[in-house]
Formats: structure tokens, sequence, C-alpha cells
């Protein structure tokens, strides 16, 4: 079966955005984004929210922007024909070849996609949908990109319910710039 992995970058004190909705605390290095750049290479399908899909738009065009560095090209191939399902009650439509909005709940999408024949990972981007997934019990792995800061507020990366969730450490991971990254699976 298909593994679903919800990757984010988050504060140490737990939130993917700030109070504000700003991320730009989370500019990585060459190096983060490197190892982003790998981690995508294992995904057969993202599932995105809405504001996170419209984040990620600017990667749909990039490749025409000829300043673009070998690494910013290399990551707008793999992105750009990666499927994508977005997350959406006010979209209408999507744009980009590879996407499409969701036509169920996130419990039916990956229900559909995990029968669809593939070894690849199941990525959830965004806390939102992510908490939606979860509280349904279907992420198999956690995958958290801490940064140093503390932003007091926001939006969290894990949800907030009451119920208890076993995990086991699978990665670690210091980078130069004191980015710590956490893969921890779920105990079944």
């Amino acid at each position: 079966m298909r593994s679903v992995t919800y990757s984010m970058s988050t504060s140490l004190d737990g939130y993917v955005v700030d109070p504000g909705g700003g991320i730009d605390w989370t500019a990585p290095d060459p190096e983060v984004f490197r190892y982003w750049t790998d981690e995508i290479r294992g995904v057969d399908v993202h599932l995105m929210g809405r504001r996170l899909y419209e984040t990620m738009l600017y990667w749909e065009t990039a490749d025409q922007d000829a300043s673009l560095d070998a690494a910013d090209r290399e990551w707008t191939e793999l992105w750009k024909p990666l499927p994508k399902v977005v997350f959406s009650t006010t979209l209408t439509s999507v744009r980009g070849a590879a996407a499409r909005l969701a036509t169920g709940t996130v419990t039916e999408e990956i229900a559909r996609l995990r029968a669809e024949p593939g070894d690849g990972e199941i990525a959830i981007g965004g806390a939102t949908l992510a908490a939606e997934a979860a509280a349904a019990d279907l992420i198999d792995e956690y995958r958290a990109m801490v940064y140093p800061v503390l932003l007091g507020g926001g939006t969290p990366f894990f949800p907030r319910a009451d119920r208890r969730v076993d995990l086991t450490l699978v990665e670690t991971r210091t980078f130069a710039s004191r980015v710590v990254y956490l893969r921890h699976r779920v105990v079944r």
C-alpha cells in the first residue's frame, strides 16, 4: 500500500505560517533546497490545499525565467509533471497540466489513489489538509523541516486534536543553516 506522507517546514514552536500568514522565515538555503528536491523524487502524487497550491503556482512557469539557477531548474522539471490534487471550496479550476481539483474528501481521494498502481508516496502539503488526513488516521509519516525560530502563533504544523499518535523516529539531519529535518513514522 502506498504511503501517505506529510512534509512541511515548521518553526521550533510548531507553526507552518506566522500569525500574519507569512513564510519568509522558511526561505531554504541551497542544502535544504537540495533535500526537498531529493524528497520530491519519491512522490507519485501531491495533495495540497488552496493556499499551498497558490504559493506553488510559481513553479508551473518558473522554467520560462532565463535567470533560474540549475537547482531551481531541476526542481521545476520534477514539480511541473508531478500529479497534483488541489482541495478547495473556493476554486472552480486549477492551472498546470498535472493539476486537478479534488472530486471527493481527502479520505476518498487517498483511498482511490492507494487503489491505483504505483510505489511512490502520496504526499500531503498544507496544515489544514494534513489535519483532516490525520483525523482520519491516514498519515503514515510526518516529516518536519524545523527552523530555528519561534513564531508565537499562526497555523500549527500538527493538528490540535485530543488523540495520541505514537511515532518512531526514522531519520534526522541537521543542516549547516541550523535547520533540523525530522522524519517520524506512525506506529500502527
